[in-house]
């Protein structure tokens, strides 16, 4: 397998949406905030579609099997501020971020 390919791979995640559609995310970062982990992902477009996209903030919570984890959305609008104030500070020369 081209090594490149595998790279990028590493690095997506796909879940399942409301309609049970798989949904393709880039895996940008883990948080920790208050002994709890969350994950920063973004949504991935068709190829060739350069998009701003809206990062995704999800908590990462253990499932029953051991080598999975689950991740669950967040109401807690200051959790989903802290985590992403987070995420900015550590990507600031990365990323163009539009408040």
């Amino acid at each position: 397998m081209d090594e490149n390919l595998d790279e990028e791979l590493d690095n997506v995640v796909i879940l399942n949406d409301e309609e049970g559609n798989e949904v393709k995310f880039e895996f940008l970062d883990l948080v920790e905030l208050n002994d709890e982990e969350y994950v920063i992902l973004l949504p991935m477009t068709e190829e060739n579609e350069e998009e701003e996209g809206e990062v995704v903030i999800l908590k990462v919570e253990d499932s029953d099997d051991d080598d999975e984890e689950s991740y669950v959305s967040v109401d807690d609008e200051a959790i989903l501020n802290q985590v992403f104030e987070i995420f900015k500070e550590r990507f600031k020369d990365d990323f163009d971020f539009v408040d």
